[in-house]
């Protein structure tokens, strides 16, 4: 089932939470919407299942107008952050719920809604947890149920807002590699929102980046991440470094740093920014032939394969850096020595 959303605007008052919005969510594709608080993705994801009205615009279903559905139509199923799930009701029950209310004519007989339900409870791995109730679960367990209370109705298109944000760290890593296997298995088109970086990146096969209502770039976790399509993106995927200086003719300026940046030739100078992650950084120390930005180290922190170097230039800029262990074994650094930071991969964006 693709997902086609056509030019959508969306004001609350004077807020303008979605701001002529379009994108594509193909059949069968595991797509996040990536955005700060506010960015509109959770808006998105309600006018996609038609928990929120238009503006204007239009949300297609498999190529069909879905705009003026109720949510009853449009075969959804919703997985909120908070499980929803109904406490005086046993784990089997809480599945089956969603079977049990359809109209008489729909509705499957005792023996059908049990085979479902213990399928789709083995499916998630709790199938022996199906006489409990909720409260005898665990965050992870719980929104395990969740889901598979929402695949009990057969959607067509299956919606996930913030499904793993309020659980702790590593119970929110083994749910989201969880999630990408169970979509591997069924292919169910699915749309997640997250402000978390790292989950978008890992479980989705496209990710939409948004801020202040509007769509900044679609692409492939590699795509947005290697090739960001504004300072916006950069920075917002991933620790960044961040330097200010002047472009012109094709050379840019930070500092004592000079690089070529072909890609703006105009020949009036302008400010610029550059970005660099921590791993796209070289430490060298001073010398007469050597370029860099002068930087004092002030701290060092070893972290699993990585050492992280955290400095600051003569302006007092912060600076982070992220050595493997070979590296830092090499250099030897200690915390106030002088170096020269040497950015490579920098992006740069003219203002």
């Amino acid at each position: 089932m693709s997902i086609d959303v056509r030019d959508v605007n969306k004001r609350f008052g004077n807020f303008k939470a979605l701001d002529h919005v379009s994108l594509e969510v193909q059949t069968g594709e595991l797509l996040a919407l990536l955005g700060p608080s506010g960015s509109g993705k959770t808006t998105l994801l309600r006018v996609i299942a038609g928990l929120e009205t238009l503006d204007s615009g239009q949300v297609l279903f498999h190529g069909e107008d879905a705009t003026d559905r109720h949510v009853r139509e449009r075969q959804v199923g919703f997985v909120f952050q908070h499980y929803a799930l109904f406490r005086h009701m046993t784990i089997f029950e809480n599945v089956a719920f969603g079977l049990r209310v359809r109209p008489r004519q729909d509705r499957p007989s005792d023996s059908e809604i049990k085979r479902k339900v213990m399928e789709l409870l083995s499916l998630v791995q709790l199938d022996w947890l199906a006489d409990r109730y909720p409260h005898q679960l665990s965050g992870g367990q719980r929104q395990r149920i969740a889901l598979a209370r929402a695949l009990a109705v057969e959607p067509r298109v299956l919606l996930l807002d913030e499904p793993f944000g309020a659980l702790d760290a590593k119970v929110r890593k083994e749910l989201r590699r969880w999630l990408r296997r169970l979509h591997d298995e069924m292919h169910i088109t699915t749309v997640f929102v997250t402000h978390d970086q790292d989950e978008a990146l890992e479980v989705s096969d496209r990710v939409v980046v948004m801020n202040e209502g509007s769509v900044q770039q679609i692409g492939t976790p590699q795509e947005v991440y290697d090739n960001p399509a504004n300072a916006f993106v950069y920075q917002f995927l991933g620790n960044v470094n961040l330097f200010h200086g002047r472009v012109q003719k094709g050379r840019a300026r930070f500092g004592p740093l000079e690089l070529a940046t072909p890609e703006h030739s105009h020949p009036m100078e302008s400010p610029a920014v550059a970005f660099a992650r921590p791993h796209d950084i070289e430490l060298v120390r001073p010398a007469a032939d050597t370029a860099g930005i002068p930087a004092r180290v002030e701290h060092l922190l070893a972290v699993g394969s990585t050492v992280r170097v955290d400095l600051l230039t003569d302006d007092d800029t912060p600076i982070h850096v992220e050595l493997s262990r070979d590296a830092h074994a090499r250099l030897a650094l200690v915390a106030g020595e002088q170096v020269l930071v040497r950015p490579r991969n920098v992006r740069v964006f003219a203002h």
